[in-house]
């Protein structure tokens, strides 16, 4: 099962880039050994348009580009549903073993996700009830990917 994470916006380089790539670069190693066949990063840039509904619905169409014409997908949302790190590995889990064959993270801008995106999703995933910078959102849900495939391999790195 591919893991992609599809993210409007560039992270610059600096500390924030750093840490990304350092949780990607981790689930994906570790995760060849529980079926993943790798943990991708896409980033759409963001639309310059005036009007958020256009941004939104500009933006969904660049993300959809990145989805698998097969997958799950995870629409990043704060209204969505706030899973703990086992039920997300577990979730993660089942779509492994359903035989899904690739899962991708919406990421949306400023202005959220467009409502189509947020439809066709099978998830729709919150970080806590509060409002997060879509950079930061993407660096801890890279981390819960790595922490989702210690938890499915055994690994000792996520404590209760």
């Amino acid at each position: 099962m591919r893991v992609i994470v599809a993210a409007v916006g560039r992270l610059k380089g600096g500390p924030e880039r750093d840490l990304a790539v350092r949780y990607a670069e981790r689930a994906a190693a570790g995760g060849r050994r529980i079926g993943w066949q790798g943990v991708g990063v896409v980033e759409v840039g963001e639309s310059r348009s005036r009007r958020p509904e256009d941004r939104r619905r500009e933006e969904a169409v660049a993300l959809a580009a990145a989805v698998p014409e097969i997958a799950a997908i995870v629409a990043l949302d704060a209204a969505g549903e706030v899973l703990s790190s086992p039920q997300l590995a577990a979730r993660l889990g089942r779509w492994r073993d359903a035989g899904t064959p690739a899962v991708a993270f919406l990421i949306g801008g400023a202005d959220g996700l467009a409502d189509s995106l947020q439809r066709g999703a099978q998830l729709r995933l919150a970080f806590g009830t509060a409002t997060w910078p879509h950079q930061l959102v993407r660096i801890m849900l890279l981390e819960q990917l790595y922490r989702a495939m210690t938890i499915l391999s055994g690994h000792p790195y996520h404590r209760v």
